[in-house]
């Protein structure tokens, strides 16, 4: 398959958004299919308020129609809910071509974090950015959950996996140490909330 997937997260930022698109990509093109990125690297942007680690994409509507245009995709992803993704969507809905989307993370939650405003609005901005797409992808049975406590009903579960090549369990390696072990592994950030952690 051709697989176009559209994305306002993505390098040099380091998050897990960054980190499943890039396996993704990486595991969809060993399995032979053909896979495409729309990214901000191709457009002008500005960082995002109060998160300038993320760079929002200027007026890419025309861009985004013309690459998906070119490229003629099988499948279409759109995994953010920002200007990229929005442009998508909207290609895909004025052209009833269906699409899944992504839901990567408590986004309401971060942004209650840093500027307060109430979960119910971005709830609801989400909700009307994800309606129409064929399935909502996230990534943990809570997520989906929240998502579903909210109204949506095309949710389904996109769970991550571990490479086992890379990392392997041995009892040996942990057999000394005093228990419990608690672990902490992502950003560190406001809405990771590692204080109470």
């Amino acid at each position: 398959m051709k697989i176009m997937i559209i994305t306002d997260a993505w390098e040099p930022q380091v998050n897990g958004v960054v980190r499943t698109l890039k396996q993704t990509s990486k595991e969809l093109t060993l399995m032979g299919h053909e896979v495409d990125m729309i990214t901000p690297l191709e457009f002008r942007t500005f960082p995002c308020p109060t998160y300038p680690d993320i760079s929002l994409s200027i007026m890419p509507a025309k861009k985004v129609s013309r690459r998906i245009k070119a490229f003629k995709p099988d499948a279409i992803h759109i995994s953010t809910e920002g200007p990229l993704g929005l442009a998508a969507r909207s290609f895909a809905i004025r052209n009833k071509i269906p699409y899944s989307t992504a839901y990567h993370t408590r986004f309401p939650e971060y942004v209650h974090a840093r500027i307060k405003i109430p979960l119910a609005w971005t709830y609801r901005f989400l909700k009307w950015f994800h309606g129409p797409s064929c399935a909502v992808m996230a990534p943990t049975p809570a997520v989906m959950q929240d998502l579903q406590k909210f109204g949506f009903t095309n949710v389904v579960l996109w769970s991550r996996g571990v490479d086992l090549d890379r990392f392997q369990y041995s009892e040996s390696n942990i057999i000394n140490h005093p228990k419990p072990i608690f672990l902490y592994v992502g950003r560190v950030a406001v809405e990771k909330n590692i204080e109470a952690f």
